[in-house]
C-alpha cells in the first residue's frame, strides 16, 4: 500500500481546491485524508478512494469503480470506493463527490458517538 509523493501532492492539491481544511496523514503505507476532523478519503497505490454508503455508492458503481481492498483482490472490502481518475482533472465534480464523502463520514461518526 504505497503512495508516490507526487500523487499524494497532486491529490491533496486537487481536493484543496474545494474541500476546506483538507490534509493528509500517513498511515500503514497509505494516506488518510481529512476535512477538518472528518476522515473521508484515503490514498493507496496511487489511487484515491472516497468513503461511501447507500447514499453515494451507486455513482461509483455506475462508473465501474470498486471498493478498497486492503488485503488484495480476495480480501475483505472497506466502505471506500475508488474515485474515477478523470475526476482528479475536474475540480468542480471532484468537489461534489468529495462533499458527499465528507457527509457520509459525518453521518458515520454521528452513529458511532450517538
Amino acid at each position: 500500500m504505497s503512495v508516490s509523493p507526487s500523487f499524494r501532492t497532486f491529490a491533496l492539491e486537487q481536493l484543496g481546491r474545494t474541500v476546506r481544511d483538507v490534509r493528509g496523514r500517513s498511515m500503514f503505507g497509505g494516506v488518510g485524508i481529512y476535512a477538518g476532523e472528518m476522515f473521508f478519503a484515503l490514498i493507496s497505490e496511487d489511487a484515491l478512494y472516497f468513503k461511501v454508503d447507500d447514499s453515494n455508492r451507486r455513482e461509483f458503481e455506475e462508473r465501474g469503480m470498486g471498493p478498497f481492498r486492503p488485503y488484495g483482490e480476495g480480501g475483505e472490502t472497506m466502505h471506500y470506493f475508488q474515485v474515477p481518475e478523470d475526476l482528479l482533472e475536474d475540480p468542480e465534480t471532484l468537489g461534489v463527490w468529495a462533499a458527499k464523502a465528507v457527509e457520509v463520514a459525518r453521518r458515520a461518526r454521528k452513529r458511532r458517538s450517538g
